[in-house]
């Protein structure tokens, strides 16, 4: 996969998809915040750094090797600040649609802190939007993005699944390095470099938490488990372990590949982007053992 550091412009293409090199191993691995190909309706009142900051930069390119350990890689070009794959349909604060909506709402936790299916505010809690969407604009950026996402996921699970009789899925984010007012954590607080969250063992097998709690630790990272994040509708949606489909949310430090004031690679990108491929290869080496048992 090549770096896309600078993306093109948005084409209505909701996602990239790369497949297997070589032999297929039942590993999915998806970022679904890392999109950074604006479309033209957005509007937003914050500049463009701080926009950004609601990124997972890059978190696409730092996973791009894993195709070439055998693992499927999923992700979003839209930005979640344009509507967030990562959330319900019904997660929308009603005083951000400017008309009638078809369906009940409920919108949940994520939506009292702006940060629902519709991006309202920035990290640090001020307003990012304009006004109100239009409720005719608000579903065609879930046609046009939101549910293709979600398609393709669950679509490729499903694939894996079905060729394996198993399938194993890592949801890649970054997060930034202390908390925030939209955070669990608060201001201010610092993070481990690494958090997985399994929603408290709800959406993967206990066994697989651990080893890629241990491969992450043995490369020399923290590693937190559900605290902060514990996860979200991605994994909820795809993890069902009692079914042999286990997903896994992983955080990343920001510090530990970008500055963060300048939205710009630092030097430990490239130490990152190596170490994930380990990752990888050995979750990859993994699943065909758990698979062959």
């Amino acid at each position: 996969m090549t770096t896309r550091k600078d993306a093109p412009p948005f084409d209505e293409r909701a996602f990239d998809f790369f497949a297997p090199v070589g032999a297929e191993v039942p590993l999915l691995i998806d970022s679904p915040h890392s999109g950074r190909s604006y479309p033209d309706d957005f509007a937003t009142l914050v500049p463009e750094r701080v926009l950004r900051g609601a990124e997972d930069w890059m978190v696409d390119d730092l996973v791009g090797d894993a195709p070439l350990e055998g693992a499927s890689l999923l992700a979003a070009r839209f930005p979640r600040a344009y509507i967030d794959p990562n959330r319900r349909l019904d997660d929308i604060d009603p005083g951000l649609i400017d008309g009638p909506w078809p369906t009940p709402l409920n919108p949940g936790p994520k939506s009292a802190l702006g940060i629902g299916l519709v991006r309202a505010r920035t990290n640090d809690g001020a307003p990012l939007l304009a006004g109100p969407l239009l409720a005719e604009a608000l579903r065609a950026r879930i046609e046009r993005c939101w549910r293709p996402y979600r398609r393709a996921l669950a679509e490729s699970l499903h694939g894996l699944h079905a060729r394996h009789g198993a399938v194993w899925h890592l949801d890649l984010h970054s997060m930034k390095s202390f908390g925030t007012a939209i955070t669990p954590d608060g201001p201010g607080v610092e993070r481990p470099d690494m958090v997985i969250g399994d929603l408290e063992g709800q959406s993967c097998n206990p066994a697989f938490t651990a080893f890629v709690a241990e491969q992450l630790r043995a490369l020399g990272y923290s590693v937190a488990v559900n605290d902060p994040y514990k996860g979200a509708e991605i994994i909820s949606g795809s993890g069902r372990p009692a079914d042999n489909r286990h997903s896994l949310q992983i955080e990343m430090k920001r510090a530990l590949y970008m500055d963060e004031a300048t939205i710009t690679a630092n030097e430990g990108y490239d130490k990152l982007k190596a170490d994930l491929r380990q990752l990888v290869a050995n979750v990859a080496a993994w699943t065909r053992k758990a698979k062959a048992a």
